[in-house]
């Protein structure tokens, strides 16, 4: 071995390789294609910067965005329940959950959180959508019963951020019946006059859009939102209609009077904590009188007055 094969061929090899390029340095915007790089999706928190696309943000990054100074306490949830159907598809239910725990790092689709925004008490309920889709089962609707009672005990608004698939087919009927469930800690919740919101993600669909995520005392979603209960291929074949451009989009559903606000991820905090001044600190005995009334009075921001007044 010569000294061209043992010292320069290796330089030589080793400067003209390919890097590898870190994963997730690039990201691709599903709606315009633009090619993102992450630190500027990061500052602008998820949202292209071409065109303005919300792209899906995880709970964690979700609540930092939220609460004051990023501070919030995480709610101990009881453990998934393993498999109690023994079910079975392409792989064990048990496997799914396994994977999906070591993906995410987290038990299941909901991580509960406690904490101030703009200094209101508030506790918010986050789905995680790459847990599974976010379909919810047994202890989902366990962690929102929580919620629903941690928010009577702190005297607080619940807000729940919805981003699912709908129930989960591998619990069958007991996922059903976390729709029942909900709606009846929803409807505890406001026998005490305390907020209950909604901010509406991409997607909300099945189960969660026929339970909770409807009964809101507002509604708000983030732009381009998919909300709806089955599927637009669904309905069009069992209709036999073409259905409307932007259906089941959240500014349509706005137009139709299914939800009261549509706000852009950067507004967002600051809008549910006007929100929450205007209900939580309202001189009314109800506080939820004011709720009827309540988007004139957002969306006039430079009017101070007009938030203020009864």
């Amino acid at each position: 071995m010569n000294w061209l094969t043992s010292s320069v061929l290796p330089k030589i090899k080793a400067w003209v390789s390919t890097r590898e390029v870190p994963d997730k340095l690039w990201s691709k915007c599903p709606s315009c294609g633009q090619i993102l790089f992450h630190r500027d999706l990061e500052e602008n928190l998820q949202v292209c910067t071409s065109c303005d696309h919300h792209l899906r943000i995880s709970a964690d990054d979700r609540l930092a965005m939220l609460f004051d100074q990023g501070n919030y306490k995480i709610i101990d949830l009881p453990k998934t329940k393993r498999d109690p159907l023994k079910f079975r598809d392409r792989k064990k239910y048990n496997e799914r959950l396994r994977e999906a725990q070591a993906k995410t790092g987290r038990n299941d689709a909901i991580i509960v959180a406690y904490g101030t925004i703009e200094n209101s008490r508030a506790v918010c309920a986050v789905f995680d959508f790459s847990f599974m889709g976010g379909s919810m089962n047994t202890s989902v609707g366990d962690a929102l019963v929580r919620a629903a009672k941690l928010a009577e005990i702190e005297d607080a608004s619940l807000i729940v951020f919805p981003a699912s698939g709908g129930a989960r087919m591998q619990e069958g009927i007991l996922s059903l019946m976390q729709m029942p469930r909900t709606v009846a800690a929803i409807d505890n919740l406001k026998e005490h006059n305390l907020p209950f919101i909604v901010v509406l993600t991409d997607p909300t669909t099945g189960g969660v859009t026929a339970s909770f995520a409807m009964l809101g005392d507002l509604h708000i979603a983030e732009p381009g939102s998919i909300i709806g209960f089955a599927g637009q291929r669904v309905i069009q074949e069992t209709i036999h209609e073409k259905l409307p451009k932007g259906f089941q989009k959240a500014e349509y559903l706005q137009e139709h009077g299914m939800i009261d606000l549509v706000v852009h991820r950067r507004e967002l905090k600051t809008i549910l904590g006007q929100i929450l001044r205007l209900i939580m600190f309202s001189e009314s005995e109800d506080k939820l009188m004011a709720l009827p009334h309540l988007q004139v009075k957002v969306l006039d921001q430079d009017n101070d007055a007009g938030v203020n007044d009864g």
